[in-house]
């Protein structure tokens, strides 16, 4: 069974009216890491992770979660199962520590010491309201209430937004925390790359509702590449390059943006017979952007404001 993914879809797809929010969605999602589900606004992330958890029922396709149907997951399952969203919804009138004991009827296996570990990370009182926290105050009381019944599989949609960075930080810490043991499972959404980049094995990228990638994280940075060419004078105009996703411009210079670089890629960049030419580093953000972004040649905006 340890050798079974936590979360498996076959042709998971959702329509709303016309409109496909998810389609033929089929992803596998290994045991015991960081898996990381990329995409931008309105890509199909949220929905799918509703599907995951049966609160939104799938136009057709299906799915799997823990070994169990995500059209029929037993209170069993779900108590296996950790949910954080970016809404933080908590009762306003409650205590932290009211809310520590509501949360806590519901999971035999609450762990007290996690839940009191992890409010007090983030130096909340246990007598406060929860009106008067903070927005990173409340995803810290959530994170606890998430945490404390020690779940098998964590899913966090989006928990990062409008967090500031000590919050963030803390957040993250206890990601990596939770997956110190290799039984332990991480499915987030974030728009935070930086953060995807520092705790995730794995990505899926979403795009316009279709899967467009999915890959341990290293695979993907390193099918994408970015090469800096000089030139003396006003570079060439940029011809088919095998790859290519993006050509920046700039005066004296071109910047290259390929997927599967090889040597074909090579040839074609060499031709142009630049002055010089060297690979750029190239962040997890920066590869993303290229990667769902327009292909083709770009300049920058104050270059065609100017113009």
């Amino acid at each position: 069974m340890n050798d079974q993914p936590v979360i498996r879809t076959q042709g998971l797809t959702r329509y709303f009216g016309a409109r496909p929010a998810v389609y033929e969605l089929n992803l596998e999602v290994p045991r015991g890491g960081v898996f990381a589900l990329l995409g931008r606004n309105g890509s199909g992330k949220t929905t799918t992770i509703r599907m995951l958890l049966g609160l939104l029922a799938p136009t057709r396709g299906g799915g799997t979660i823990l070994g169990y149907d995500i059209r029929a997951l037993p209170p069993e399952a779900r108590a296996r199962i950790g949910y954080l969203t970016e809404e933080h919804q908590l009762y306003g009138w409650m205590s932290v520590r009211e809310c520590g004991d509501f949360q806590s009827r519901f999971y035999p296996a609450w762990n007290e010491k996690i839940f009191r570990g992890i409010i007090g990370h983030f130096g909340l009182r246990p007598a406060a309201r929860v009106k008067s926290l903070s927005r990173g105050e409340r995803a810290g009381l959530c994170l606890a209430l998430t945490l404390a019944p020690e779940p098998e599989l964590l899913i966090l949609d989006d928990p990062a937004i409008g967090l500031d960075p000590v919050a963030r930080r803390s957040l993250i810490e206890s990601m990596v925390f939770l997956t110190r043991r290799s039984d332990r499972t991480i499915f987030f959404s974030s728009h935070q790359l930086p953060d995807v980049e520092r705790v995730a094995d794995y990505i899926a990228v979403l795009d316009h509702s279709v899967l467009r990638a999915c890959c341990p994280l290293e695979t993907f940075r390193n099918s994408v590449r970015q090469v800096r060419l000089r030139f003396p004078g006003t570079p060439p105009p940029v011809p088919k390059i095998p790859g290519l996703l993006q050509a920046v411009r700039s005066e004296g210079e071109l910047r290259i943006t390929c997927v599967h670089y090889n040597g074909a890629t090579e040839a074609a960049l060499r031709a142009l017979i630049p002055s010089e030419m060297e690979p750029a580093p190239i962040t997890l953000e920066d590869a993303f952007i290229s990667y769902l972004g327009d292909r083709g040649e770009k300049s920058f905006i104050l270059s065609e404001t100017e113009a």
